[in-house]
């Protein structure tokens, strides 16, 4: 299990979404609105949590940061005014900093992801990751 510590992630984190995930309070209302949190293993105010806590290495092995729709309706109904969808590209670029690079293809993604992905999404990613 990481140590309770301000991780090296959550600083990037903060870094490349301005949002500070200790403001939470954990109501959960980000969970609750999620159109797809059937398909996530941590709810999105869970990963807030392993935010505060420093728990790295399970954010890492989580699925969620992937899953999020960025849909912005975890923005709209938090009382703190905080934007999950940022903090969760926060996380995503930091998970690819961790590869050693910023590189990111379909060989990243397993085929049925690739299959259940709309395309938009797919050239976005690649645009903004093979520079």
């Amino acid at each position: 299990m990481a140590s309770i510590t301000k991780s090296r992630m959550l600083e990037e984190m903060k870094l490349q979404s301005g949002q500070d995930p200790s403001c939470c309070y954990q109501c959960a209302k980000c969970s609750a609105a999620c159109p797809v949190t059937a398909a996530m293993d941590l709810l999105p105010h869970q990963v807030i949590r392993y935010l505060q806590l420093g728990l790295e290495e399970e954010l890492l092995e989580s699925r969620t940061p992937w899953i999020c729709a960025s849909c912005f309706t975890c923005a709209a109904r938090c009382p703190r005014d905080l934007d999950l969808a940022r903090m969760m590209e926060g996380i995503r670029l930091a998970i690819l900093r961790r590869r050693e690079g910023n590189k990111f293809g379909p060989a990243d993604l397993a085929p049925e992801q690739l299959s259940k992905l709309p395309q938009q999404a797919l050239v976005s990613a690649f645009r903004k990751y093979n520079k």
